[in-house]
């Protein structure tokens, strides 16, 4: 008996080292203020991601507002799933997106800082939040004048098609949204009305 216990202090010693060296080897990622951030190329490392401004993790909570408030996709086409989240910022009370890329580094949209230009720093007027799947065609369907464009309408040249997943995001039973996805290493916008 006397060695079972031994044995399973052993183990429990064992975990308890690996998982606090495991802590202490994290590294912070920032997040930058800019309308467009920046990943690195096919010819870069992956984990090479950008700092961006810091936010604390103890101020960011997963939206409990929110249904469903986690997707499961893959925004930068390197066969490692991706994790997107709605989240709050509990120091400004604004919501966000927190993604999580496969290898771990985190970057943030929203939470009070401007989303890639497009005049909103808070995403709690989210409705619908879903994963895009590569190779959809998008176009920003609404002109200088407001009016929606319609499919018919817009050149070819202007039509998107997603070179990997991206993430829709648009208020319920309203207008306003547009999907979010990776080109050439940079967040881009597409209106969605």
């Amino acid at each position: 008996m006397k060695v079972f216990h031994l044995i399973t202090a052993l183990y429990i010693l064992t975990i308890l080292t690996l998982t606090f060296s495991a802590c202490q080897n994290k590294k912070d990622i920032k997040v930058k203020s800019r309308n467009k951030i920046e990943l690195p190329q096919n010819n870069q490392q992956k984990n090479d991601l950008p700092k961006i401004n810091s936010v604390k993790n103890d101020t960011i909570v997963v939206s409990k507002k929110h249904n469903p408030n986690f997707i499961i996709c893959n925004l930068d086409d390197d066969q490692l799933a991706d994790t997107v989240k709605i989240v709050q910022n509990t120091m400004n009370k604004k919501y966000g997106l927190k993604i999580i890329f496969g290898n771990n580094k985190v970057v943030y949209l929203g939470i009070g800082k401007d989303i890639l230009g497009q005049g909103f720093d808070d995403l709690e007027w989210v409705g619908v939040f879903e994963k895009v799947p590569k190779g959809e065609i998008y176009w920003n369907n609404v002109n200088d004048k407001g009016e929606i464009i319609t499919k018919e309408d817009v050149n070819e040249k202007d039509k998107i098609k997603l070179p990997h997943d991206g993430i829709f995001i648009h208020q319920a039973e309203a207008c306003g949204g547009g999907v979010i996805y990776l080109n050439k290493g940079k967040f881009e916008w597409i209106q969605q009305e």
